[in-house]
């Protein structure tokens, strides 16, 4: 990568970083050196799971308004029933979630029974705390994402997150794609395979608002030799 081509785009790379701590064989002395490291940088968000999500409230501190703690729902497929959904969601936001992440109904997608499948989200939305919807893009045709996400702004989400973390790497051509069809009405997440800068900056360049990474503390090291 060349630092003066994405300088304008990654001066400041830190608070486009959602740290990820979603590995499941993940303990607790990891949970917290994960905490620690996002921190320390200063990473505008970490995405964790419920089983851990008062742990990490209590490392990041209540009143830790700089990195977010993001909970995922029905993650990492959305294969539960709604009202499962929404008592997860409900677990999160009561136990110190400031964000939710959560997968929606795929099948609802599939069956092209938009209305159902924006009611789930709403009912998501419903809860009070800002709600992020996640599609693995790779999956869907044209019209099912142009469906599935004007269901989700119907709905009243925060935003989109492009990838979940399984199968192949996001890229450009995603961000592109959703940008396109959103048409700037929300911001747009990009996550899985992101482990290098060269990577970081193109899904930046493209138009991804943050990153969902797991290897925050490597993109910050690779930016700080690399920044002119």
């Amino acid at each position: 990568m060349h630092p003066k081509k994405s300088e304008a785009k990654l001066n400041e790379l830190a608070p486009l970083i959602h740290q990820a701590a979603l590995n499941p064989h993940c303990d607790l002395t990891t949970l917290n050196r994960i905490c620690d490291t996002a921190i320390h940088f200063g990473f505008s968000g970490l995405c964790t799971n419920l089983n851990f999500l008062s742990s990490a409230r209590q490392k990041l501190g209540c009143s830790n308004k700089e990195t977010k703690l993001i909970a995922v729902i029905a993650f990492p497929f959305g294969t539960i029933p709604p009202s499962m959904k929404k008592a997860e969601a409900e677990f999160a936001a009561n136990n110190g979630a400031d964000e939710l992440e959560v997968v929606p109904s795929y099948y609802l997608l599939k069956e092209g029974k938009g209305s159902l499948f924006a009611e789930e989200i709403a009912m998501i939305c419903s809860i009070g705390i800002p709600v992020r919807v996640i599609f693995d893009t790779a999956t869907f045709s044209r019209q099912e994402l142009e469906l599935a996400i004007e269901a989700s702004l119907d709905a009243g989400t925060l935003g989109i997150q492009i990838g979940n973390g399984f199968g192949r790497s996001v890229d450009k051509s995603n961000i592109a794609e959703i940008k396109q069809i959103a048409n700037n009405r929300c911001p747009i997440k990009a996550a899985g395979g992101i482990k290098s800068l060269d990577h970081a900056s193109e899904l930046i360049q493209a138009g991804a608002s943050s990153l969902g990474t797991s290897y925050g503390a490597d993109l910050m090291e690779a930016f700080r030799r690399n920044k002119p």
